[in-house]
């Protein structure tokens, strides 16, 4: 398998690097308006990976890297977008406007995380330890955009 360049920007958004390499304190922020609903980003030059911190779950037992800076969006439990794992788009969850940062809500795309931690985002609807759907009490995920695979574990691990 060939390394992926995560560097690759991505249009209408800027990586802010914070830290030191290995300090996981850099985002990605958009640098225009999106409105609710409108496609921020397009999911592109992805390759098949191992689950592994950078690598996104698109299904039960598919993870991807990213290839480019989208590798750059944090965790949200308030998320400003979501990964649209169906069309291979980052969707805008709220209206954003220019600085605003681009996350996500982990597990509506991890089932399990390779490198749990924990969530100090401030959410009145915090998890407080984000290790992906399995981990997360069905009700707490109420509101959240669910990429299908994670619906159907969900289901799946319900009736089990």
């Amino acid at each position: 398998m060939s390394s992926i360049n995560n560097e690759l920007p991505v249009p209408n958004t800027e990586v802010i690097r914070n830290g030191t390499d290995g300090d996981f304190k850099s985002k990605l922020v958009v640098t225009r308006s999106f409105q609710a609903g409108e496609v921020i980003a397009s999911i592109e030059g992805f390759q098949e990976a191992e689950k592994r911190w950078s690598s996104v779950q698109v299904s039960a037992d598919t993870h991807i890297e990213l290839g480019s800076q989208l590798v750059y969006m944090n965790h949200s439990c308030n998320p400003a977008a979501t990964i649209d794992t169906e069309r291979m788009q980052v969707v805008a969850a709220r209206d954003l406007k220019a600085g605003d940062e681009m996350t996500f809500f982990y597990p509506s795309t991890e089932w399990e995380m390779s490198q749990p931690f924990d969530c100090w985002c401030g959410a009145s609807q915090c998890i407080k330890r984000v290790s992906g759907a399995k981990d997360v009490p069905a009700g707490t995920m109420t509101g959240q955009y669910l990429s299908p695979h994670i619906r159907e574990l969900l289901k799946t691990h319900a009736s089990s």
